[in-house]
């Protein structure tokens, strides 16, 4: 069966030709680009990708439900630039979205974070799977960040690994937090949800004994520290911001 391999892009120079590369197995790959102001679309289309222009505006569900539009295939595989199929994960996307009469509908699959050179073995994303496999009208993706995929039918987990590159430098790390932070207090500002002095102090520090303890962060070393501090500290400014969003809506 045929697959469409879909990446959301903005200024993923860097990323992009490793990421497709490794996507040669998908009959087609496509970009759904936020106007990338670097070379992510020229590279992209010298590896015969497809590119497709649109702006992000905050809702990455948006975004990959038009990817999901503009995928040719029945299978679509979302894949983000950072990220990385490796060849045993290849080998068993393309077993089971080969069989003629698969009961599956949606595959979830792992992904095994690499931080500042160090595998990340604990904490909060060591253990968790993702929905990125699917067949194109099984679902629409939910949220407006930390989006998922929403496949009510028959889903699977595969066994192998996606392997994620998410910072390659402190400042991107801070960046990436400081504006995920901002769409996630927007989330749940639609969500219903309220902030407080308690969640701004009391919700930060469960999160880092949760990662660094809890989930034996502290067993990767210097890099565990550092992620655990990272998502406390997303968690102190998502708070923050949605009581801050709070006084000026009046909400």
């Amino acid at each position: 069966m045929s697959i469409t391999a879909v990446i959301l892009t903005k200024n993923e120079e860097n990323n992009i030709k490793d990421c497709i590369d490794l996507l040669s197995f998908c009959e087609e790959v496509i970009l759904i680009d936020d106007y990338s102001t670097d070379d992510t679309e020229n590279i992209a289309k010298e590896k015969g990708a497809l590119v497709f222009k649109r702006k992000l505006d905050g809702d990455f569900s948006k975004q990959r439900n038009f990817g999901l539009k503009k995928a040719s295939y029945n299978w679509v595989l979302f894949v983000d630039a950072d990220e990385r199929v490796t060849s045993r994960l290849k080998k068993e996307i393309l077993k089971e979205t080969g069989k003629k009469k698969g009961k599956y509908t949606g595959f979830y699959i792992k992904r095994k974070d690499i931080v500042f050179g160090k595998e990340l073995s604990h904490g909060e994303n060591s253990s968790l799977y993702f929905l990125r496999l699917g067949r194109k009208n099984a679902g629409k993706w939910k949220r407006i960040v930390h989006e998922e995929w929403e496949i009510n039918k028959d889903t699977k987990k595969l066994k192998n690994i996606l392997v994620h590159y998410p910072h390659t430098s402190m400042k991107s790390f801070v960046n990436k937090i400081n504006h995920y932070s901002s769409l996630h207090a927007k989330a749940k500002i639609k969500e219903k949800s309220r902030s407080s002095l308690i969640k701004i102090v009391v919700f930060p520090l469960l999160k880092f004994f949760n990662n660094y303890i809890l989930r034996l962060g502290f067993l990767d070393g210097t890099a565990g520290f550092i992620v655990a501090l990272m998502m406390s500290f997303h968690s102190y400014l998502a708070w923050s911001k949605l009581w801050i969003y709070q006084r000026l809506l009046k909400i």
